[in-house]
C-alpha cells in the first residue's frame, strides 16, 4: 500500500526566488497550494509563504500530490499582471512524469477535450462533445527498458484541471503513483505521484524582468 500524499506535507516549499515583485517556491507532494474547505485544509503553500510574505498573493497553483515550482505574486496590482500572463498562455511551463509503460514515439502531441466527471469529482475525464479543448506535448527523456517505465517532459499549452494526468492516462501511460488515476498496481509503483512542475518561464510585466 502507498503512503498518502500527505505524508511529505511536512517538508516546507523552498524559497527559489524572491523579489520585490513575486516569490516562487518548489512546493513538495501532499501539500496544498491554497486553502480548502474545512480547519485540517488551511496549511498551504500559499499560507507558509505569506507567513514571511504578507503581501504574497495567490496567481496559479498546482494539485496537491504535484510537486513543484509555484509562483505568487507580491502585491494585487503584480497579481492582475501575472494572472493575465497566465490567461493569455505567455507563461511557459514544463514538468517530468514517470510513466508506466515504454512509450514509443520520442515527441507527440495529445488532443483530447477534458471535463469534470461530476459524479466522481475531482476526477476528469475525455469527452469529445463535452469538453473543453485541451492539449499536451510530450517528448520522451529516457526510457527504462527494466523498469518497463518512460520519463517525459510535458508542456500544458492549454490548462485544464488534472490535464497532463488524464491525457497520460489516454494514451495508454498512467503517471506511477497516482492516486486517483492509476490502477493498484500502477500507484503502487511509487510512494507518490511522479509528476514535477519543474521550469516556469514568466514574461516581463509591470516593472518586473522576465524570469
Amino acid at each position: 500500500m502507498s503512503p498518502s500524499p500527505s505524508a511529505f506535507a511536512h517538508l516546507d516549499p523552498r524559497v527559489l526566488h524572491a523579489d520585490d515583485h513575486l516569490v516562487v517556491v518548489d512546493k513538495p507532494s501532499g501539500l496544498l497550494s491554497v486553502p480548502g474547505r474545512g480547519e485540517d485544509k488551511q496549511d498551504c503553500a500559499w499560507a507558509r509563504v505569506a507567513a514571511g510574505w504578507p503581501d504574497a498573493l495567490i496567481v496559479h497553483r498546482l494539485d496537491q500530490s504535484t510537486s513543484g515550482l509555484i509562483v505568487f505574486a507580491r502585491g494585487e496590482a503584480m497579481q492582475r499582471a501575472l494572472s493575465e500572463a497566465f490567461a493569455a498562455r505567455l507563461v511557459d511551463k514544463r514538468y517530468e512524469a514517470v510513466v508506466h509503460g515504454l512509450v514509443a514515439r520520442d515527441a507527440f502531441e495529445i488532443d483530447l477535450p477534458l471535463i469534470v466527471d461530476w459524479p466522481n469529482r475531482p476526477r476528469q475525464m475525455v469527452d469529445a462533445e463535452r469538453g473543453k479543448p485541451s492539449l499536451t506535448r510530450v517528448r520522451v527523456l529516457q526510457r527504462d527498458l527494466a523498469a518497463g517505465t518512460t520519463r517525459v517532459e510535458l508542456e500544458p499549452v492549454t490548462g485544464r484541471s488534472h490535464q497532463l494526468r488524464v491525457h497520460l492516462l489516454a494514451a495508454g501511460h498512467p503517471i506511477l503513483g497516482d492516486a486517483l488515476y492509476a490502477p493498484p498496481e500502477i500507484l503502487a509503483r511509487a510512494p507518490r505521484l511522479l509528476l514535477h512542475a519543474r521550469d516556469l518561464r514568466l514574461p516581463a510585466v509591470l516593472d518586473a524582468p522576465p524570469l
